[in-house]
């Protein structure tokens, strides 16, 4: 019953990891200079008014990311033993954490929407 929600989660896992990688469309600073990963911020000019502003962002979503995924794969271990509170749980954690970066990241709300719809 829960073998697509274990694809979906592993897949939310997997991409939240790379977050800081894969990046999206960020602007920073005045002048909105687009920085849209954490490579990319750290490679600005040391000079640059809103390096720092840039990496600080891209650390957090990095630190978001891993958070998320460990969240995610309680979730996972949850659904495979069966345990759909414990899933339930662990994915309203992992969307609750991505709220930040939600409009961008776009990983854990389909997941916990997909749970909730499954489940009702």
């Amino acid at each position: 019953m829960m073998d697509d929600m274990i694809q979906m989660v592993e897949k939310a896992i997997e991409t939240s990891l790379h977050w800081q990688e894969t990046g999206w469309p960020v602007t920073f600073g005045n002048r909105q200079v687009e920085v849209s990963n954490l490579k990319a911020a750290e490679a600005l000019p040391r000079n640059a008014v809103y390096r720092d502003e840039a990496i600080n962002y891209w650390r957090q979503v990095r630190l978001t990311g891993e958070d998320t995924a460990a969240a995610g794969k309680k979730a996972l271990e949850a659904l495979k033993n069966g345990d759909i509170c414990a899933a339930y749980d662990a994915l309203y954690l992992c969307q609750y954490l991505e709220i930040p970066f939600e409009a961008d990241a776009k990983t854990w709300r389909p997941v916990y929407e997909a749970f909730m719809a499954k489940c009702a």
